[in-house]
């Protein structure tokens, strides 16, 4: 990490003069309950790093804490606020949406707060999306809820009859809780809001069950997505021990990190082999996959393996080739890819096998948060409230080192968390699984 490169200033609408209304609600005294934009986290606690960065007289980056501010921009009273859900579901949605209208109402008495339908084709008059009036009674129920009650959809979408669509409307904050493309998005709205010298604030809240949005920690819904997955590895781990040469082949969400797939087997430890996109493997050969879950065989009579959905897709022809309506590249089904590469392997070798496949992928990003999440989205919804009302904006609400930060988003744009093939996450998941290196040649090929 390029400590040097990272941004960490916020863009603000303008000097904010309005007393927060949250002073007259508070029992504690003020300076307890409000954060100054003085306080801030570093982003590398590393002792040697800032050591280093100490004697050569470097800056040492650091991120805004997250939470109420004493003196707000907006009039709680006359701003008109929007949120707008994107790109695939995630476990938490809800949450968010929720936490954030809850804030605006009885922290703030903010009441106009509107929902926009189906991600960014809500703002686009062509679709004819009616919008959707957000109150404390809407909202009350949906925790328990899975997906999102404003719906979603995937696509770009014109940023300037977005914008032309915030003016008609009046809108003062946008709330945008998406993954990357929608991140990406934000900025751009933000950037043709400044062209336009208009006070609108734009606040991302990072949304991916893959848990890879850059410089944050953690994102919502992955707690939920690892919990549930245990479930599955357990039910295969049970139908492979079941049956003579049972295996039990379970495929889970990371599209380009391995984070669920490495946690869930950590979390529950009863796979042998797991496979993400961070590692190659080879397939056949000596020391490749099918070779070894043959000698796991052998030696145990049953197995569990574990694949990410963006690992092995060098196994296909058509390898990077298309991209779905967000942009996104278009992935080959791995697991069903591996589900035959088994099948066929072993029957060339006439050994039996009883082959158990699982994919509960889009049962888990469609189910309600578990209770962590739903603490978690607490904290990310009405932080987003606070920074938004401080007039703060082209900045996402995100966890580092243990606290909710503003991140501006040209800092998350185009990059990606990923899991690191020498982290302690790896060769933990290597010491749980023994698997070892699953390459030919001596010098494994880490991507």
């Amino acid at each position: 990490m390029d400590l040097k490169s990272i941004p960490t200033q916020i863009l603000t609408l303008g000097v904010a003069t309005i007393k927060s209304p949250i002073r007259r609600k508070n029992q504690t005294p003020d300076e307890k309950r409000f954060v100054s934009d003085s306080s801030r986290v570093l982003i590398d606690v590393n002792l040697a790093t800032l050591e280093r960065m100490i004697e050569e007289k470097m800056t040492i980056p650091s991120f805004e804490i997250g939470g109420p501010r004493s003196q707000i921009y907006f009039d709680p009273s006359k701003v008109k606020c929007a949120l707008v859900t994107c790109g695939g579901l995630c476990p938490g949605l809800n949450d968010i949406i929720r936490a954030i209208v809850l804030e605006l109402y009885f922290g703030y008495g903010t009441k106009n707060v509107l929902g926009i339908r189906y991600g960014l084709q809500g703002f686009i008059p062509k679709y004819g999306h009616e919008l959707m009036e957000l109150t404390p009674l809407s909202v009350g129920h949906i925790l328990e809820m899975g997906g999102t009650i404003l719906g979603s959809s995937r696509g770009p979408q014109s940023i300037e009859e977005i914008v032309d669509s915030l003016m008609r409307m009046n809108i003062g904050i946008l709330f945008m809780i998406g993954g990357d493309g929608t991140l990406k998005a934000a900025s751009k709205i933000a950037d043709v809001i400044l062209e336009r010298n208009l006070k609108i604030s734009v606040v991302g809240i990072p949304k991916t069950i893959d848990n890879d949005i850059y410089m944050v920690s953690r994102s919502f819904g992955f707690d939920t997505a690892v919990e549930v997955a245990t479930q599955a590895l357990v039910g295969a781990h049970n139908e492979a021990a079941g049956y003579p040469n049972g295996i039990g082949l379970i495929k889970l969400m990371g599209r380009h990190s391995g984070f669920i797939a490495a946690t869930a087997a950590l979390a529950q430890q009863v796979v042998n082999f797991v496979l993400i996109p961070e590692v190659d493997i080879d397939l056949e050969g000596p020391n490749g996959f099918l070779t070894s879950l043959e000698k796991r065989l052998q030696e145990r009579e049953h197995a569990v393996v574990l694949v990410a959905e963006g690992a092995g897709q060098n196994f296909f022809l058509n390898y990077n080739q298309e991209t779905d309506p967000s942009g996104n590249l278009r992935l080959n089904d791995i697991g069903l890819f591996l589900k035959d590469a088994i099948t066929s392997y072993f029957d060339k070798k006439q050994i039996p096998i009883s082959l158990k496949y699982i994919d509960p992928s889009y049962i888990i990003r469609s189910l309600p948060a578990n209770a962590n999440d739903h603490a978690f989205c607490s904290f990310l919804g009405r932080d987003a409230v606070h920074a938004a009302m401080a007039g703060k904006t082209k900045m996402l609400v995100g966890n580092i080192n243990g606290h909710f930060v503003h991140v501006p988003l040209e800092a998350t744009a185009g990059k990606r968390k990923q899991v690191d093939p020498q982290g302690k996450l790896w060769l933990n998941v290597l010491d749980a699984t023994g698997q070892g290196s699953l390459v030919n040649s001596i010098h494994a090929h880490q991507s």
